[in-house]
């Protein structure tokens, strides 16, 4: 293929996979968001995880919740597992990497709090091992997943929530999720925007 058949073939790959994953998840998404919405209205808080591309998306959820995204609002309770390298890297050399983000959830969560959890494969090490202590914690999951949910599938229950995009290529499952992660972030200021005009 020429330059400008990889650039097309990228783009409707691109645009079948968001049509495939709007049909798929519109409702598991809406429930997303009220859950969320919930365990901020009785002040806890999200922990969010991943790894590669998707510590990148866990990032960038947190820092639209804790700042904001595209209206005014009150600052939200997030914090990205993701990004303090002393934590990472000492959790990663005196235990194992499988435990960077399980051990952070032992430290910091409490029953009520929400962990966002992200991997493409649903395979994921040390997102199972986070998804394994959030458990022990009472606390519940929403998975951002791909293929076919991976070994993640398993381990959630009826009061976890997964979004599993219906896409195989990585490029595919990260770039829904980033437009998974924005209408959350909406949906989010739109309630809070709504509260602020009554």
């Amino acid at each position: 293929m020429n330059t400008e058949q990889i650039i097309k073939q990228h783009f409707e790959e691109h645009l079948d996979s968001v049509k495939r994953t709007q049909k798929q998840l519109l409702s598991q998404l809406g429930k997303a968001a009220q859950r969320i919405k919930q365990s901020f209205a009785s002040n806890h808080k999200l922990l969010c995880c991943g790894n590669g591309g998707s510590s990148g998306d866990a990032s960038h959820i947190a820092s639209e919740l804790v700042n904001r995204f595209e209206k005014e609002r009150k600052a939200l309770p997030a914090i990205a597992l993701t990004t303090d390298s002393a934590i990472v890297t000492s959790i990663a050399n005196d235990y194992h990497y499988n435990y960077v983000f399980s051990r952070q959830i032992e430290a910091l969560a409490q029953p009520g709090d929400l962990l966002l959890a992200f991997s493409t494969s649903g395979n994921s090490a040390n997102i199972i091992e986070a998804i394994k202590t959030a458990k022990q914690k009472n606390i519940t999951i929403i998975a951002f997943t791909g293929k076919n949910g991976g070994k993640i599938r398993q381990l959630l229950d009826s009061d976890d929530i997964e979004l599993c995009v219906p896409a195989n290529k990585t490029s595919r499952i990260q770039e829904n999720h980033l437009l998974l992660i924005h209408c959350l972030c909406d949906l989010i200021d739109q309630s809070y925007s709504s509260k602020q005009k009554q």
